[in-house]
């Protein structure tokens, strides 16, 4: 019985309708740059254009073809974000010469915070500002009706509305330029510093290299002497003889081929190497001892107890290996010369304790009462990386190597340098072989990046606000100063007599009238037989009644006291 036979679907053939491709969902369709775009300048068009439809400071032959010009202002806004910022602008200019108004303003600030945050140039953005000032005030000296006061409250929307958000968003552009560059600098910062810490434990390794030669070299050398004693030694049979010669040999070609290996490790690393050669046979008790007598305040602590430097035994009571020896010499040469660079003065406790599986040592500097005696810079010769920062990174790889704990930290008063080494096989917990010494630079870095860039902000936020109310205090005080001076007295005014000249009648007056440029709204005609009527305050207040002053010929011919409609509703 034959199997049937399964057709392959043919690549072109259509998908059925019940099924969805990869990508056809909603949600892999809002993941598409364009499509958030599109959504995004949507929501913007409904936040400008809603207003249109709530507030109605505006007439209705405006705002309707508002709302297409606000959808084009939010297409724009990403090609072309000055003239989406010039729509709602000149849609407020063109409703009244102060721009300001409840509807408009709204888009206004939006666009100016995105042009601000999309215009890679400064300067169309400062002049499209300084020609709306001047488009405002060719406005309010033109335009019936408008006077310099609207032309202030122009400028100040544009302040407030238009120049403080395209500050805000200019700024956030450059925070964002900054942290960029700050990102990748830290970056650049990591990667130089993990080159520099992998120099430094590849330099720590070729001295422990050099460190085994010597140790190993030695030990493999009284071998080979032992293995020829044993070969020329009477009452040793000749097949002996032949393994102590191969005994002798095999360790000479061990001792020659470790020769040459640590020659080609040394030879390597021999750019890495600075600074003057490490003392090999130098101890500890030997190297306070020495520091102490340059004057340096040192002290040594062995087992908990004090051992001052020049009654300090030249060795343990009991040998250390020799790597651990090494290790333990590198630690408190490498503390004590950062103690004396970078504290000068300050009091240096150098302290052993052995226990049963391992050595303790720890190099504390701290500050004392006459901290500010120099040290001589010739007192312990410095180690090979005294001032790169790198010298804990190659502590830290000493100690690991030997399965030990390192660590360096700063104290309340000073600074502490310990570690805890093995002196029987089976290493204790050891640290990561990445594990960071010290802070990161470039975190610090960046903190201090995003500090300017935060007070870059305040005072970009404070010095339009503070100039914004300094213009408007000045402007209120010139309102208030004017109304004060266009004050007629009641007594000026009952001493005026009509017929009076008016050159005789002008010097009683108030330096300013009520308004000089137009006439109040609501005030009664002026009388049919008059040339020219001036209106003085009442009162200091904007609302209080007017005097109303009228002459002929040279001559008052009416006075009255007048009182606006809106007073009486």
């Amino acid at each position: 019985m034959n199997s049937p036979v399964r057709v392959p679907r043919r690549p072109d053939r259509p998908r059925k309708a019940g099924r969805r491709g990869p990508g056809a969902g909603p949600r892999a369709i809002l993941r598409r740059p364009r499509a958030r775009a599109a959504l995004n300048d949507a929501a913007l068009w409904l936040l400008m254009a809603w207003p249109l439809v709530t507030v109605h400071d505006v007439p209705l032959l405006l705002r309707v073809p508002a709302a297409p010009l606000l959808a084009l202002a939010a297409a724009l806004s990403r090609r072309a974000p000055l003239a989406a910022a010039a729509v709602p602008a000149a849609l407020s200019l063109a409703a009244t010469p102060e721009l300001f108004t409840s509807t408009f303003s709204p888009a206004l600030v939006v666009l100016s915070f995105l042009l601000g945050r999309r215009a890679e140039h400064v300067r169309p953005s400062i002049v499209a500002a300084a020609v709306l000032c001047a488009a405002g005030l060719v406005a309010a000296l033109t335009l019936p009706g408008a006077d310099l006061w609207d032309w202030s409250t122009l400028v100040t929307t544009v302040v407030f509305a238009a120049v403080l958000p395209w500050l805000l968003g200019r700024f956030r552009r450059q925070q964002y330029e900054l942290q960029s560059a700050g990102w990748e600098l830290a970056a650049r910062m990591e990667r130089e510093q993990q080159l520099v810490a992998e120099r430094t434990r590849l330099r720590e390794r070729s001295r422990i290299a050099g460190d085994m030669h010597d140790s190993l070299g030695h030990d493999l050398s009284l071998i080979a002497v032992r293995a020829a004693g044993l070969q020329v030694s009477r009452g040793v049979d000749e097949d002996a003889r032949a393994s102590a010669a191969e005994l002798r040999q095999a360790a000479a070609d061990a001792t020659e081929r470790l020769h040459r290996i640590i020659g080609l490790l040394r030879q390597d690393s021999s750019g890495l190497s600075q600074g003057a050669p490490e003392i090999t046979s130098e101890t500890v008790p030997e190297l306070v001892g020495r520091t102490a007598a340059s004057g340096v305040d040192i002290v040594l602590h062995r087992n908990g107890g004090d051992a001052p430097p020049e009654e300090a035994p030249a060795a343990p009571s009991a040998p250390l290996p020799p790597m651990v020896d090494r290790a333990v010499h590198r630690v408190v040469q490498e503390a004590v010369t950062n103690a004396m660079k970078h504290a000068p003065g300050s009091r240096i406790a150098v302290a052993l304790r052995r226990e049963d599986d391992c050595l303790s040592v720890r190099v504390h500097n701290s500050a004392t009462a006459d901290a500010s005696d120099a040290v001589p810079p010739d007192a312990v010769p410095p180690a090979p990386e005294s001032g790169s920062g790198t010298g804990l990174i190659g502590l830290d790889e000493r100690v690991r190597q030997l399965g030990g704990t390192f660590r360096a930290r700063p104290t309340r008063d000073g600074f502490e340098v310990a570690a805890r080494l093995p002196l029987t096989p089976g290493p204790l917990p050891r640290a990561p072989a990445d594990a960071p010494i010290g802070p990161s630079r470039s975190q610090e870095e960046l903190a201090q990046a995003r500090r300017r860039v935060h007070r870059g902000v305040v005072n970009v936020l404070w010095i339009p606000v503070a100039a914004t109310a300094a213009l408007a205090v000045l402007m209120y005080g010139f309102q208030i100063y004017t109304s004060h001076e266009s004050v007629l007295s009641r007594g000026t005014y009952d001493k005026l007599r009509v017929g009076t000249a008016e050159s005789s009648v002008t010097p009683r007056l108030p330096g300013y009238q009520y308004d000089e440029e137009t006439r109040p709204s609501g005030v009664p005609p002026d009388p049919a037989d008059s040339d020219e009527c001036r209106f003085y305050r009442t009162a200091t207040f904007a609302d209080s009644p007017l005097y109303r002053l009228c002459f002929r010929d040279g001559r008052l011919s009416a006075k009255d006291r007048v009182t606006r409609d809106r007073d009486d509703r």
